[in-house]
C-alpha cells in the first residue's frame, strides 16, 4: 500500500518532577520485542508511513525561523533514524551551519537496540558532505524512564511516530522540558485518536459476532483535543498544534493488517487477549473489505482504505525574550464599548 490522497487540517518523571498518577495501558516489553523482530526483517519496505511523517515534521522545523539554530538536539524513540535522514538533506545555514535547522549534532534516544542500528551501515556510506553537516551519537535508553542527561542540556528535543506507545506521556514531556535550555524547542509528531478507525470497527464487530465479546486491538491513542493541555500542563509555552490525516491504500485488509504487523506496530495493550480464533480474524478481514472500499478514482491498485490521524505539537520552554500574555484585569476598556470603524467604499 502507499500513501494517496492526504487532507492538512490544521521518558517518566524525574526527581525534579512529581510522578504522574498513570495506568499503564501498554507492555512495553512487547512493543520493544515487536519492534525488535521488525528489524531482523531488514526491509525499508515497511518504513514509508513513518518516512512521510518525520519528511513532515522536519518540513515544520524548516520553517522555524531562528539566527543560531537548534545545534544540539534530541530524538526521542529515533527507530533506525528517519529524523536524521531528513534533517541531514540540505544545509540549515549555508556550509558548516548544521542540517535544516540548524542541527549540528543529533542524539538518537532508543529502547529497541536492534532497531536503533539497524541502519548503522547506510549511515557509514552516506554521502560525506550530509554527515559532516550533522553528527550522531546513538543511545539505548528507555523512554519512559528519566532522560539521562543534565537540566538544560539540548536547544531542540523532537520525537516523530514513536509516543503514542508511552504510557506515562505527561511525565515525558516534563522530563523533555527539564532537559531543554531556555527558549528551547520541543516538536513532536504522534498518532492521533481517529486513526484506523476502520480496522477498530471491523475487530469489534467481528468478535460481537463471533466471541460474544470484544478486547482492544488498536491502542488508545490521544486525542486532539487534549495535546494542548498536556504540553501547558508539562510547562511549555507558545504551543502550536495541527493535525494530518493520512489516507492510505490497500489491496484488502488482510493485506493492511500484514503491513501493521511488519511495522512494528502490532496491538501492545496489557489487556489485550492472548490471541484472537482464525474465525474472528476472517471474519474482521471480510468485514474490512466490505464496509471501508476505496473510491473508484481513488482506488489504482488498492481496494480498502485505511486513515492515520497524525498530530503535530510545537512548545517552547520558557524564556523572559518570548512574548507574554498581559496579566488579568489589565485592560483599559470593555469589548463593549470598541466601536466598528465604517470604511466607505471609494
Amino acid at each position: 500500500g502507499g500513501l494517496s490522497n492526504n487532507n492538512l487540517k490544521y521518558l517518566s518523571s524525574s526527581s525534579e518532577t512529581e510522578p504522574s498518577n498513570t495506568t499503564l495501558a501498554f507492555d512495553r516489553s512487547l512493543k520493544k520485542l515487536q519492534r525488535s523482530n521488525t528489524s531482523n526483517l531488514y526491509n525499508k519496505e515497511y518504513d514509508y508511513i513513518k518516512e512521510e511523517v518525520a519528511s513532515r515534521l522536519v518540513d515544520r522545523l524548516d520553517d522555524i525561523i531562528r539566527d543560531e539554530g537548534f545545534s544540539l538536539a534530541l530524538d526521542i524513540g529515533s527507530g533506525p533514524g528517519h529524523l536524521y535522514r531528513e534533517i541531514v538533506k540540505d544545509d540549515g545555514f549555508g556550509e558548516g551551519g548544521g542540517g535544516i535547522g540548524g542541527v549540528k549534532k543529533l542524539v538518537m534516544l532508543d529502547s529497541c537496540e536492534d532497531l536503533l542500528n539497524r541502519d548503522n551501515e547506510e549511515h557509514e556510506n552516506m554521502d560525506d558532505v550530509m554527515k559532516k553537516r550533522c553528527g550522531t551519537y546513538k543511545l539505548v535508553g528507555d523512554e519512559e524512564g528519566p532522560l539521562p542527561f543534565p537540566a538544560g542540556t539540548f536547544d531542540l528535543v523532537m520525537s516523530s511516530s514513536s509516543m503514542h506507545w508511552v504510557n506515562d506521556l505527561p511525565g515525558l514531556w516534563k522530563e523533555v522540558r527539564r532537559v531543554l535550555k531556555p527558549d528551547g524547542c520541543f516538536m513532536f509528531a504522534m498518532v492521533g485518536g481517529a486513526t484506523l478507525n476502520e480496522l477498530r470497527s471491523s475487530l469489534v464487530l467481528a468478535e460481537m459476532e463471533r466471541d460474544g465479546g470484544v478486547s482492544p486491538h488498536v491502542g488508545p491513542f490521544v486525542d486532539f483535543s487534549d495535546v494542548g493541555s498536556l504540553l501547558t500542563n508539562a510547562g511549555f509555552d507558545l504551543t502550536t498544534i495541527d493535525i494530518d490525516t493520512i489516507r492510505l491504500g490497500f489491496p484488502n485488509g488482510m493485506v493492511a493488517m500484514e503491513h501493521l504487523q511488519r511495522m512494528g506496530e502490532s496491538n501492545a495493550c496489557l489487556n489485550r487477549r492472548p490471541s484472537m480464533s482464525s474465525d474472528s480474524f476472517l471474519s474482521a478481514a471480510c468485514i474490512y473489505d466490505g464496509m471501508y472500499q476505496l473510491d473508484e478514482q481513488d482506488s489504482e491498485d488498492s481496494d480498502v482504505e485505511a486513515t492515520v490521524q497524525v498530530i503535530y505539537g510545537i512548545g517552547w520552554s520558557p524564556h523572559d525574550s518570548q512574548q507574554k500574555p498581559k496579566e488579568r484585569g489589565s485592560a483599559t476598556q470593555k469589548i463593549g464599548e470598541v466601536k466598528a470603524v465604517q470604511h466607505k467604499r471609494l
